[in-house]
This record gives C-alpha cells, structure tokens and sequence, in this order.
C-alpha cells in the first residue's frame, strides 16, 4: 500500500516506536538511581553507617536480632542490596555488621548473597544504560580488550573481586560494559567477595576492639588477599604460555 503524501511509512513507526521506550526506559532508570543517591546525602544517611554510630546501637541492634532473627536477616539483607545497587558508602561497615549480629560463618553467608544480588543488579543497569554508548564510541579501540576480557572473563573478575585495591562498586559497573556473561559475573562476584567478607564478618565478632575499619583490613591480609587474586590468573598466563609455545 502506498503512503500518503508527507506521511511517515508503517515500517518506520514501528521500529522508531521501541527506540523511544528504550530511551524514555533509561532517562526514568538514570533518575531513579540520581534521586536515591542525592536522598543518601541530602538525609545524611551517612552518619548511620559509622563504626561509632554501630557501637552505640549494638545492644539494640542484638536484641532486636535475638528477638526477631528472621526480620533481621530480612532487613539487612534488603539494606545490603540497595546500598551495592545504588553503589553507597559503608559497604565494609555493612559486612563488619553482619558478623556482629549473625556470626563469623552465617554472617559472611547472609552478607555474600545479598552483595551479589546487589552487584548484579549494579552490572545489569551499567549494561542496559551505559555499553551500547560504549560499543559506539569505543567499539574499534576496545575490540581487543573486549575480546580478551570476554576469553578469560572468570579469572580477570575473580582476581578484580580478591584483590582490595579495586573498589567493589567500580568493578561491578566497569564489568557491565565489558562483554562477559551475566552467569560468569554472579558466579565469579559470589566466589571472589566470600574471603574479604569472612575477613571482615569475623571482625565484627570482636566489635569492641575494633577502632577503624583499617584496623580490620591490616597489610598482612592485604597481602593475603593479593596472592589469592595473583593465583586466579594462573588459568589465564598457562594459556598464554601454552599458545606461545
């Protein structure tokens, strides 16, 4: 059927019309994540998620726990997930806080899933807002690191979640712009954050004690810390090796 004279063809409408909800879909996602980050800091929320502020609630904060366990894990649990969704400060306090109330083992385990939850939920955003742009504006200049990224996803993600130097909130957005498999993510995410939480979940069992959160994170388990993500790239250097060879 032809079109009238100024009209815009049926094809037309019909591609342009998902664009547009693309577009409108990411302007209300973008917004959603600028308003809960400016409430954070317009409520000064901050100031809960102190080590202070933790050692002047921590009777509450146990007998609540005592009293209404599984609550507390529910609660908790859903404050873990929209502080490493949103990318908040006081993601260290949170771990230090489900030791203390849950225990060295069964902390680091209420603490892990939730982090992972909220990492996925980061890297998915990062993804659907940001990687198209990135591939359009990038896509030449980082093929062959997408590529590369993308052959040995596990043991890159996995060393980037060991080693403390790289903030968890920058690797869970950088991640989202890379081309690696949302199975891989959760999988290396949930393996990678579990001795840095056991670390920390432990900590929080000696809350008293505890002055800074540096006091937790001291060179020797830094150190640690780095070895265990130097040997997750075994894996990647046999390759390289045995390619060369």
């Amino acid at each position: 059927m032809l079109n009238a004279p100024g009209s815009i063809p049926a094809s037309l409408q019909i591609s342009s019309s998902p664009s547009r909800k693309s577009v409108r879909g990411k302007i209300v996602l973008a917004l959603i994540f600028v308003a809960a980050i400016a409430a954070y800091f317009y409520f000064d929320l901050k100031q809960y998620l102190t080590l202070e502020s933790l050692k002047a609630h921590r009777d509450q904060l146990l007998a609540y726990t005592n009293a209404h366990f599984v609550a507390a894990v529910a609660i908790f649990s859903a404050l873990y997930v929209l502080q490493t969704t949103f990318s908040l400060p006081g993601g260290a306090l949170l771990t230090l806080t489900g030791g203390f109330l849950f225990g060295s083992v069964l902390g680091t385990l209420i603490v892990v899933v939730p982090a992972t939850l909220g990492a996925t939920l980061a890297f998915l955003v990062a993804r659907y807002l940001l990687r198209d742009w990135v591939e359009r504006k990038f896509g030449d200049r980082l093929e062959a690191f997408q590529k590369g990224f993308a052959r040995n996803a596990f043991s890159y993600l996995l060393t980037l979640r060991l080693i403390p130097l790289f903030p968890f909130f920058l690797v869970n957005l950088v991640s989202g712009l890379t081309r690696i498999s949302l199975g891989t993510y959760v999988a290396a995410t949930a393996l990678g954050i579990i001795p840095g939480t056991f670390v920390f979940a432990n900590a929080g069992r000696q809350l008293g004690s505890i002055n800074s959160l540096s006091d937790v994170a001291s060179p020797a388990v830094l150190g640690a810390f780095g070895l265990l993500g130097l040997f997750a790239l075994v894996p990647v250097l046999y390759r390289k090796f045995r390619g060369k060879a």
